[in-house]
């Protein structure tokens, strides 16, 4: 069973959009930090803090060589955090599809009441 302390900080690292970009520039492959600051306009001080949320929550891993950082993608958070999502996704799924039936038989209801109004 996954920690829910272990999702908060995957939900938590996920909330925020540079780190969602971040991810996706990771998932072409490993970058350094610098590379990974680039393509917005903050500090590398300010890059390196979306890091460090990005690796406090597992879903990247750092790698000093030298000095320079490598950061590459860890998708074990993310299937975990999938996984969860998928028991919710099947919860409102039933839900929603008892939803629509019984809006379509509101629909056909309504039709046959119209149709029985106007024969009259």
């Amino acid at each position: 069973m996954v920690e829910h302390t272990e999702l908060d900080l995957v939900f938590h690292a996920l909330g925020d959009a540079t780190r969602r970009r971040m991810l996706s520039e990771l998932a072409g492959g490993e970058k350094t930090v610098t590379r990974l600051a680039e393509p917005y306009a903050i500090s590398l001080a300010a890059a390196s803090k979306h890091i460090k949320a990005l690796e406090s929550a597992g879903l990247i891993e750092r790698e000093v060589r030298g000095r320079t950082h490598i950061c590459r993608l860890s998708p074990r958070p993310l299937a975990e955090a999938y996984r969860w999502l998928s028991f919710y996704e099947g919860f409102w799924n039933e839900r929603l599809d008892a939803l629509e039936r019984a809006l379509h038989e509101d629909d056909r209801a309504r039709r046959k009441s119209t149709e029985e109004g106007e024969q009259t």
